[in-house]
């Protein structure tokens, strides 16, 4: 089942063990039982620290709990983490052991100051790319809480159970019944989400970071090359950032980066976390600002409770997707409401979705998504979709396909559990129609993460920061940068060149202060 170049680079990764970790597997008449006891009889022989052994009551699906040095470490899968989970359970080994990338000891501190017992299921698909993040994230966690405890569900194995949770959007990280989170997010959100859930436990330690010559909030391209371009110059820099890469992680193919042919989001949001490291720039990781007080100097608040002063702060906090806006978007947030095609599609197979948005984004989206579903409409708010004609093209040529333009959307409609309708406005005539279906898919572009700045520097209508031609801010010593600003043109390389300017900038203003 895993071929000998994975098991190879696996003996090397397990190489350093030093705990006991048995992976014990419940009995099971399922279909997929002997494959997951093949693939654990094959992990294990990768170390002599790892074994497997089957005990407990009888289980309904293939599931498994890792454990170390004889006892329950809290993390468990039900299914068969192969496809993008079988990393989550190599990591979750290493993790056990105190081994592989950790959170600084100020995250650490958070999540044992959670109160317990802390029992959660998170519901992955196989094919989704955001799941791991979550489902790593959440068994961090519980390595590091002595009360915490984690199970990643293959949805694909309990399908009556997701039908019975009313679950239509992945990872659906669930408390009981309760949906605690929905969709793509980070390790800093959920953490926050289970503090408001579980409460939290008074820090007692001081939180105060120190000063900096340059903070830069943001860790995608803009961010990256604002503080190389910073500690080049010789001054102390730190990153904040809630996840390394910003967009970039949920980016596939990168085409137009100069010099680059072809990479992707991922493997280039590591090769900018490497870069910083050559320069020893502080990456304040999971974190999110929540205030600005900007004066000499710039003070920051964090949703941690840390806090930060600088000589200079660059925003290049990026952008997210765009919500709708209209009722029902956010109460079937994961139950029919969804955003990520990737990831959710396979769990409408066979039933009849909406797009919203008919440019380049949702008509791929659409046509991705034809091959899974029973039939998909996108709507376009204008009288003409503004995807390009290849793509438009594409479409109608697909027999479950469908364009519906001028169409305002207005509601989405359920019945308390799930999403089971649309409904649009025909712009034209202001006749208001109901689409009959379980999913809408939201594809309408991004807004820019500046909210938390409040009024502390000018924004335009959008949201959007604006800046001088050397990304200065209506504040002093607050610099922009990248997608959150008034710049044009929303690419990776603009990003990277407003980057460094903002940087020469600040230092530049430094000298002459």
């Amino acid at each position: 089942m895993l071929d000998a170049a994975i098991l190879s680079q696996l003996r090397q990764v397990y190489a350093g063990l030093e705990a006991d970790i048995a992976l014990v597997m419940q009995p099971s008449d399922h279909a997929k039982q002997e494959e997951l006891r093949t693939m654990l009889t094959e992990l294990a022989s990768t170390s002599d620290k790892l074994s497997v052994r089957e005990e407990g009551t009888p289980s309904d699906a293939p599931r498994f709990a890792l454990h170390k040095n004889g006892e329950p470490s809290g993390i468990t899968f039900t299914g068969v983490p192969g496809g993008h989970e079988f990393t989550s359970l190599v990591l979750a080994v290493l993790h056990i052991d105190g081994k592989g990338k950790q959170p600084d000891e100020g995250l650490i501190d958070r999540v044992r100051r959670l109160k317990g017992p802390i029992h959660l299921r998170t519901f992955v698909s196989l094919s989704c790319e955001n799941c791991p993040d979550v489902v790593q994230a959440l068994n961090l966690m519980a390595t590091h809480h002595p009360d915490f405890h984690h199970e990643t569900v293959d949805g694909g194995v309990v399908p009556e159970l997701v039908e019975s949770l009313g679950i239509r959007g992945v990872p659906a990280v669930h408390k009981d019944t309760t949906l605690v989170s929905s969709g793509k997010t980070t390790l800093a959100e959920l953490l926050a989400r289970l503090e408001q859930t579980y409460g939290s436990e008074e820090s007692v330690e001081p939180r105060e970071l120190g000063h900096f010559d340059v903070v830069v909030i943001g860790g995608g391209p803009a961010g990256a090359s604002s503080a190389v371009y910073s500690a080049r110059k010789g001054l102390s820099t730190v990153v904040i950032t809630d996840r390394m890469g910003g967009q970039l992680q949920d980016t596939k193919g990168i085409e137009n980066l100069i010099s680059v042919p072809y990479t992707e989001g991922p493997k280039l949001s590591a090769n900018l976390a490497d870069h910083l490291g050559h320069y020893g720039i502080d990456v304040l990781a999971h974190r999110r600002v929540t205030a600005v007080e900007p004066g000499t100097p710039v003070k920051l608040s964090l949703d941690s409770g840390e806090t930060v002063t600088a000589g200079s702060l660059i925003v290049a906090t990026g952008a997210k997707w765009r919500e709708l806006g209209v009722p029902g978007e956010k109460e079937y947030l994961g139950r029919g409401v969804a955003f990520c095609p990737h990831c959710d599609g396979p769990l409408f197979k066979g039933k009849d979705i909406a797009v919203v948005g008919g440019g380049n984004s949702g008509v791929e989206a659409a046509i991705d998504l034809a091959g899974i579903v029973k039939s998909v409409t996108v709507l376009e708010f204008m009288p003409e979709a503004k995807a390009d004609q290849v793509l438009l093209d594409k479409l109608a040529s697909l027999p479950n396909a469908s364009l519906i333009t001028n169409a305002r959307t207005v509601s989405v409609e359920g019945d308390g559990s799930v999403a089971h309708g649309l409904v649009y406005e025909d712009r034209a005539s202001g006749e208001h129609h109901t689409l009959d279906v379980a999913g809408v898919f939201v594809q309408i572009g991004l807004v820019p993460n500046s909210s938390f700045l409040g009024d502390v520097v000018d924004t335009n209508r959008y949201g959007e920061i604006v800046i001088d031609d050397k990304c200065r801010t209506s504040a002093t010593n607050i610099y922009a940068a990248g997608d959150v600003t008034t710049v044009p043109y929303k690419q990776i390389v603009v990003a990277i060149g407003e980057g460094a300017k903002a940087a020469l900038a600040a230092f530049e203003d430094r000298m002459v202060a």
